[in-house]
């Protein structure tokens, strides 16, 4: 088997987009010193791994599920609750790795064996009522996860913002907080790279027939129930991946920042306006969509006070910063609209057209 996926972008311009995210997630500690650029650039990471790992159910499967975040919620939980009990070392983190990692995967082979027999929908009741039981479970059960206010917790010392490590790279000490967000993008890399690799190989082959028709793939020989279950499990594992890395970067887990019902909207949004189906989507949609409910707001601020400036009527108010959730939704119905196969589909759809101007 090959190490990477063997599955290139097969667009110019989609490669292009792809290197100079990467490229700029690399630099931003470094370039761009403070607070809010590494914390859009780190969720950016963690939200594209969670992403892609959903989009092997979606895109990959057919599957909706609803549930994506409980996973997610498992993993963060599972190292919080680990570095608060244990205290801030590495053998405490690596307890919560062996703890918060099996449990993932053994809930999403539960999940997947009793509830994938089922049709597409009911699949889609079945998890949002395990994901919201698990919400209720973490929010009540305030003598292990800290109920509503969450368990706040220390890293161990070499991740620490006041460990330094080089004084001076550009004028910026490179610490542990920056040691902290290479190792989250690292990981991140890895998992979206694993993720490729599965969906390209004949596993992944099998998903997609299964994703077609069900009934054909069965009349085939595959056991389809098997199949979508190890996906389940391979989705669950790297969600709980990004969950354990995205509290590490918080230092805080919680009902907000682990199992909200908005990060399931988030991760569906990432994935319809990247593309089901390609796995690069996961990428560019969480640079999206970070940078949008990151950036968007100062924009229009900017852009209402030049329109109150030049004295244009009207439009100061409808650019006025307190409507950016507006213009955001609009964005996203303007995006799925012009780009109905998401990003990378268009972008792939218009390469072949290139390539073969017969092709239609």
């Amino acid at each position: 088997m090959k190490l990477l996926s063997g599955d290139p972008p097969r667009s110019i311009a989609l490669s292009v987009i792809l290197i100079a995210i990467i490229a700029a997630l690399l630099v931003t500690p470094i370039l761009f010193p403070g607070a809010k650029p590494i914390n859009v650039a780190a969720k950016i990471c963690i939200f594209a791994a969670l992403a892609a790992s959903y989009d092997l159910l979606l895109g990959y499967t057919g599957s909706v599920s609803f549930a994506h975040t409980m996973f997610y919620g498992i993993g963060s939980y599972a190292i919080a609750i680990a570095l608060y009990t244990l205290g801030p070392t590495w053998p405490a983190m690596a307890v919560g790795i062996l703890i918060g990692l099996p449990a993932a995967v053994a809930l999403a082979l539960a999940i997947g064996l009793f509830s994938m027999r089922v049709q597409t929908i009911f699949f889609s009741m079945i998890t949002l009522a395990v994901a919201s039981a698990f919400l209720v479970l973490a929010s009540q059960l305030s003598w292990l996860t800290g109920g509503e206010d969450g368990r706040t917790f220390q890293l161990p010392e070499l991740l620490r913002p006041g460990t330094v490590f080089i004084k001076d790279v550009f004028g910026v000490a490179v610490n542990g907080r920056i040691l902290s967000y290479y190792l989250i993008f690292a990981c991140c890399a890895l998992m979206v790279l694993a993720l490729l690799r599965v969906v390209n190989s004949p596993f992944g082959r099998v998903l997609q027939a299964i994703r077609e028709n069900r009934f054909r793939a069965e009349a085939l020989g595959y056991r389809t129930v098997v199949h979508l279950s190890v996906a389940n499990v391979v989705a669950a594992l790297v969600a709980a991946g990004a969950g354990m890395l995205n509290a590490i970067w918080l230092r805080y887990a919680g009902p907000d920042t682990s199992l909200s019902f908005a990060i399931m909207i988030d991760i569906l949004l990432i994935v319809v306006i990247g593309g089901m189906g390609t796995m690069y989507g996961a990428i560019i949609g969480a640079a999206l969509l970070v940078i949008a409910q990151n950036y968007l707001q100062k924009l229009m601020g900017v852009a209402s006070e030049a329109a109150t400036a030049a004295g244009i009527p009207l439009l100061p108010s409808i650019l006025h910063p307190d409507r950016w959730l507006l213009w955001l939704g609009l964005l996203f119905i303007a995006s799925v609209y012009f780009f109905p196969q998401g990003v990378v589909g268009e972008l792939r759809g218009k390469s072949k057209q290139a390539v073969d101007p017969t092709d239609a």
